[in-house]
């Protein structure tokens, strides 16, 4: 069964100068674990030599163990959650990478898509590059050491720019840990503080799980050194309007974490207020697509006055790996992680929210479920604007064809899913929930192309959809 939700590339995470560094960086990426279950590795450096652990699963299963850290020394780390587009990740991709470069060891962790990687790896091929994976990380591996820059930071500076797309890595090298936002800040990146070591993480519910402070955001655009001496900022790029990934706040961040000087729960919440001022429908009962939906829930009942109540209860210990011999079995496969509470259903007219709808196959499912176990009516109301094209920056969304919004009408999606209503948050209503008037469509203040289709950098691997389709099977191994 195609999984119907849209899902991160990865998480990074990234230590200064503690002597627990390994175990630090175990628990940011184990608080980081829904930015990518499908792999995971942590590399270090004790001052003489570099050492890596990567493993495939997650990191509870993987860096819980004295055995497996004691593998770890050293006072500096970076750790890489991985999230694969398709089947299970190769063993040589799994990050962070490492190479001896002529100054030293150097170390990667990746967040995002490179969206020219093709483009320059194939070039680089031809000039006699070896390359060792099918990550487009490995990319930026290659113009390090290609560069002819006599400091490495400098080398690091001249990769980067000659790459575009969107990420947020950090880099561990014998004396510095780097970490860069890409010049649009799609992809986030925070810095924080324990005691006198410094701490990068994708998200700040990592610095959380250690007590660690957050200090800021890396800004767009900008590469943050921490060595002996302290921190040192550059901005080597043109200046750039921010626009981060507006899926963050939707979606993907977790709500315990800060965007934007806010937690994200707080904006899920006023995202589903805005649905409901937009919307107005008659019911007995609001509920949410667990567990995504239910801040937007809580939001949108809130502000209609109608009661929120849990109508669907989710099964948390469903695995991907979950046996399905049957076609019988298979078509029960959503009743695996979301099951109807009939008492409360029963004879009730429903507002069901969700975030987002992508091919639309879980949401027909759920929606019948609960007309089958007694729902009077069922309206769904989405917080987020219909998805109608592809993401090329670090998630994995299908091609245009499989996309719901980008074939039907919000009508022949009603149909489709069997819902009596179906409404979506406009793109303004979006922008405003997030603190904004609304959209500026001359300069937007988030990357937003999914729901229209004004792309902050133009994809130079994928021109077309065509293109796109014809390299799939290589996009698929790319990425965090």
């Amino acid at each position: 069964m195609l999984d119907d939700r849209l899902r991160e590339e990865c998480g990074v995470f990234g230590v200064y100068n503690h002597k627990d560094a390994a175990s630090l960086t175990a628990l940011g990426l184990h608080a980081l674990q829904h930015r990518g279950q499908e792999a995971c590795g942590i590399n270090t450096f004790d001052g003489k030599n570099f050492h890596s652990v990567k493993r495939r699963g997650l990191v509870g299963d993987n860096f819980t163990s004295k055995k497996i850290i004691d593998q770890l020394p050293g006072n500096t780390a970076i750790g890489h959650n991985r999230y694969s587009t398709s089947g299970l990740p190769i063993v040589r991709n799994i990050q962070p990478f490492f190479a001896d470069l002529y100054l030293g060891g150097i170390s990667i962790a990746h967040n995002g898509n490179l969206t020219n990687a093709i483009h320059i790896r194939e070039k680089m091929v031809k000039e006699g590059a070896i390359f060792q994976t099918t990550s487009d990380t490995e990319t930026v591996v290659q113009l390090i050491a290609k560069s002819r820059r006599t400091k490495i930071i400098d080398k690091i500076i001249d990769s980067i720019f000659q790459i575009q797309g969107g990420y947020a890595m950090v880099m561990l090298t014998n004396k510095k840990l780097v970490g860069i936002r890409d010049p649009f800040g799609i992809r986030p990146l925070v810095l924080g503080k324990l005691g006198d070591s410094y701490i990068f993480a994708s998200e700040t519910c990592a610095l959380d799980i250690i007590g660690a402070e957050f200090i800021r955001e890396v800004e767009n655009g900008e590469i943050v050194i921490i060595n002996k001496n302290g921190i040192e900022s550059i901005k080597p790029f043109p200046k750039q309007n921010s626009r981060p990934c507006i899926f963050e706040y939707i979606y993907f961040s977790r709500p315990d974490s800060i965007v934007g000087g806010k937690g994200v729960y707080e904006y899920r919440k006023d995202l589903g207020k805005q649905l409901a001022k937009e919307f107005s429908t008659e019911a007995d009962l609001v509920s949410a697509v667990p567990d995504s939906g239910n801040p937007a829930a809580i939001g949108y009942s809130e502000e209609s006055k109608i009661q929120f109540d849990m109508g669907i209860i989710r099964n948390h210990y469903v695995g991907r790996t979950f046996i399905e011999p049957t076609q019988q079995i298979r078509q029960l496969g959503v009743k695996l992680k979301h099951n109807p509470n009939r008492a409360l259903i029963k004879n009730k007219r429903i507002i069901l929210v969700d975030d987002s709808i992508v091919r639309g196959t879980t949401s027909k499912k759920i929606v019948s479920m609960l007309y089958e176990v007694g729902a009077k009516e069922v309206h769904m109301k989405i917080s987020s604007p219909p998805i109608k094209f592809p993401d090329y920056y670090g998630i994995d969304t299908p091609n245009v064809s499989e996309l719901l919004a980008a074939n039907n009408t919000i009508e022949e999606m009603r149909k489709i899913i069997g819902v009596k209503t179906l409404s979506f948050l406009s793109i303004d209503g979006v922008y405003k929930a997030l603190g904004h008037k609304k959209r500026d469509n001359k300069n937007p203040q988030f990357t937003d192309h999914c729901f229209t289709g004004d792309y902050p950098v133009i994809p130079q691997d994928f021109k077309n959809q065509t293109e796109k389709n014809n390299q799939l099977s290589l996009l698929s191994n790319f990425t965090g």
